[in-house]
């Protein structure tokens, strides 16, 4: 894949720069991100606009009735989108976030959420992300919105 190249205006004189790949943007995030480290998230791939994680879900992560806290697979996925949204070299942050969940999860189950980009604007992106239980059935549909600031990651 050839890298990817930024460029931007100071004055009137324009610079251009390499900036970090897919993988080294995700490096970087997972690195100083101690929520998806708690959740156990694990990296299955990542691409320009995509990312594909997976984790399994724990006993401390179940709710009164013996399943796992909505907040788990929101969060699963809330990860994905922004490893996904930040992996075309430029900041990006959530503005919006929805979730539809679908069939419950438990207790060993593992989870895997893929992110696609569907929309990407100049300051706006959108996402789509799907999470799946280890038998294929998607347990939850969640959608973001992201704004891409200026900030270049490099």
């Amino acid at each position: 894949m050839p890298p990817l190249i930024a460029e931007t205006y100071f004055g009137s004189r324009r610079f251009t720069f390499e900036v970090m790949s897919p993988l080294e943007i995700f490096n970087k995030m997972y690195d100083n991100d101690p929520f998806s480290t708690w959740l156990g998230t694990e990296l299955v791939s990542i691409g320009e606009g995509v990312c594909t994680l997976r984790m399994t879900v724990r006993a401390e992560m179940l709710n009164g009735f013996g399943v796992a806290h909505g907040g788990v697979t929101f969060s699963l996925a809330d990860s994905a989108f922004a490893f996904a949204c930040n992996s075309r070299g430029r900041h990006a942050v959530s503005i919006h976030c929805t979730v539809e969940h679908t069939a419950a999860v438990f207790e060993d189950d593992v989870l895997t959420a893929e992110a696609r980009e569907e929309n990407l604007g100049k300051s706006i992106s959108n996402y789509a992300i799907t999470i799946t239980r280890q038998d294929g059935t998607a347990v939850a549909f969640f959608r973001g919105v992201a704004f891409r600031k200026q900030q270049v990651w490099v």
